[in-house]
């Protein structure tokens, strides 16, 4: 009888003991690229990603009775992984060439984590660029219609490094004359798939959607395609001013089945090809949170479908919606792959700035496979990294290649990178000898980099060049702006426990871009300043 006694005891401390292995096969069962969903596949080769997941739920357990066992819904949401840039030397690597990216994805999904889940975000979730990128900057437009953009450099002290400095480049399009903006041909790729039901998925999807289209004018198309276990054309190319039916149609959507991803794209290309404008704005909307499971969504026929579309004038935005099972990896490589653009729509304010206040810049392409390359000067520069941007690194020779796709940059948009530099000075010293034959020329000792830009018009095949100088004194970008980046990028390096974040605090990062919020009117960066905040409540 005494062993009847303990033996529910004997089987609560079991159940103790175990929970952190259980969680452990779990965790590693889950980051495993052949336990999740399948990823989508580019030339046969698997995309890493991370996985995140919730951390472990610690519950008190009475003296008194056993606790009952709660099973825990895993979190299934994957990113690719990101390796960070490294310092490079000017002597061996002189040359830094990447692909432009406007996207805005992460920023909102880091939002997100910190003010819905009250949660750090992955690592793989923390796109440095894109968090930069999300904030306009009093930069300068261009002045003529020959450049569809200007380029503004500033070079200032790092505020996390001592002994570094900071170079920072902002190409500036023009801002958009609404009413001379060319026709659109919109088709919306909606998914109504069972896991779209969440009231943060196809209800805000709905809502997001009645905001842009109060923005149509008559001259613009409307098309809805939906998905799920089969696609279905429910909205065939009504009048922009048809606001009222276009409304209608959304209303009537409703979410449940599988996820048939693949067949739904197929269908919205044909639509699109149907109703094609010539020079207008031809365009699929893609929003979903990005759980294909049925179709041709694993396969590498679905990206090429969608390279060969971009190639007849069809462009593809990618709006994310969701949490649990949203796949950003797959979702940002579509959005790459179809010349388009990338955000992620956690609130309806967020589907505001997407699809009101900046729908020029998403929906309207001013130069495509926008590159960027900057040789620097090992007179005046040591070594370099490029801060983010990971992911859109390009070889050197794909610069000059006018075969390589690259990024797109919309009307009124901009885009702001930033390069670390430690200058030469008897201080610094190299780890790999001095090259015999470099050249240098002292008639450009002043310089401490040359940037050059790559660009076609969205309508070309053959890419323009042009260029600029940047000097150590270089102040065209207005220091708050300069201020207000870095502090944005040294939260990005925080939340990535970046190894070169040195000196970099939340606290100070939270002065500084409380010092150099400027006149924030949208009070967007009043929101970053928050959002900061409450990640130095977490950490």
């Amino acid at each position: 009888m005494k062993l009847l006694k303990l033996l529910p005891w004997v089987a609560l401390l079991g159940l103790m003991g175990c929970s952190h292995t259980k969680s452990s096969v779990a965790l590693a069962s889950m980051s495993s690229p052949q336990a999740s969903s399948p990823m989508l596949k580019v030339k046969k080769e698997v995309v890493p990603y991370e996985v995140a997941m919730p951390s472990p739920v610690v519950m008190p357990v009475p003296m008194m009775m056993p606790s009952p066992v709660m099973a825990v819904e895993h979190n299934t949401e994957a990113y690719n992984v990101i390796n960070e840039n490294q310092f490079k030397e000017v002597s061996t690597s002189p040359l830094s060439t990447f692909s432009i990216d406007v996207d805005t994805a992460s920023y909102s999904n880091v939002r997100r984590y910190l003010t819905q889940n009250n949660a750090l975000p992955p690592k793989g979730a923390v796109r440095i660029e894109e968090l930069i990128n999300y904030f306009s900057y009093e930069y300068k437009e261009p002045q003529d219609d020959d450049n569809p953009f200007y380029i503004n450099t500033s070079v200032g002290d790092t505020i996390w490094n001592k002994k570094s400095k900071i170079i920072q480049i902002g190409l500036q399009t023009k801002k958009p004359n609404i009413a001379k903006l060319p026709a659109s041909n919109l088709v919306f790729l909606l998914d109504v798939s069972g896991s779209m039901g969440q009231p943060n998925k196809l209800p805000l999807l709905k809502k997001s959607l009645k905001l842009l289209v109060k923005q149509l004018r008559d001259k613009d198309r409307v098309s809805i395609v939906v998905y799920a276990g089969n696609s279905g054309l429910v909205l065939d190319r009504a009048r922009g001013d048809e606001e009222q039916k276009i409304v209608q149609a959304l209303e009537k959507l409703n979410a449940g089945g599988s996820t048939a991803g693949g067949q739904g794209i197929k269908l919205a290309y044909d639509i699109a090809g149907k109703a094609f404008i010539k020079g207008g704005n031809n365009r699929v909307i893609l929003a979903t949170d990005g759980d294909f499971n049925v179709g041709q969504s694993s396969q590498s026929a679905l990206v090429e479908l969608i390279e060969a579309k971009r190639k007849s004038g069809i462009f593809l935005t990618v709006l994310g919606f969701g949490m649990g099972n949203y796949k950003d990896s797959k979702m940002e490589q579509l959005a790459d792959k179809g010349n388009g653009n990338y955000a992620y729509i956690d609130n309806l304010l967020e589907a505001k700035k997407v699809l009101v206040t900046q729908m020029s810049g998403t929906l309207y392409t001013v130069a495509k496979d926008v590159k960027i390359q900057v040789e620097f000067n090992p007179e005046k520069v040591h070594s370099y990294r490029l801060i983010g941007y990971e992911n859109r690194a390009l070889a050197n020779e794909d610069f000059n290649n006018d075969k390589k796709d690259a990024g797109e940059i919309g009307m009124g948009h901009s885009v702001t990178a930033l390069y670390e530099i430690i200058l030469q000075s008897d201080e610094v010293k190299s780890k790999v000898d001095k090259l015999k034959y470099q050249t240098t020329s002292s008639n450009h000792s002043n310089e401490l980099a040359t940037v050059k830009i790559r660009y076609k018009k969205p309508d070309g095949d053959v890419s323009t060049l042009i260029s600029k100088s940047i000097n150590l004194n270089d102040k065209e970008i207005v220091l708050s702006d300069s201020n207000f980046a870095q502090s944005v990028v040294g939260f990005g390096m925080i939340l990535r426990k970046s190894e070169h974040k040195k000196d970099a605090k939340l606290s100070s990062l939270i002065k500084l871009a409380k010092d150099s919020k400027g006149d924030d009117r949208e009070g967007y960066r009043a929101e970053f300043i928050k959002m900061m905040e409450q990640a130095e409540l977490l950490k």
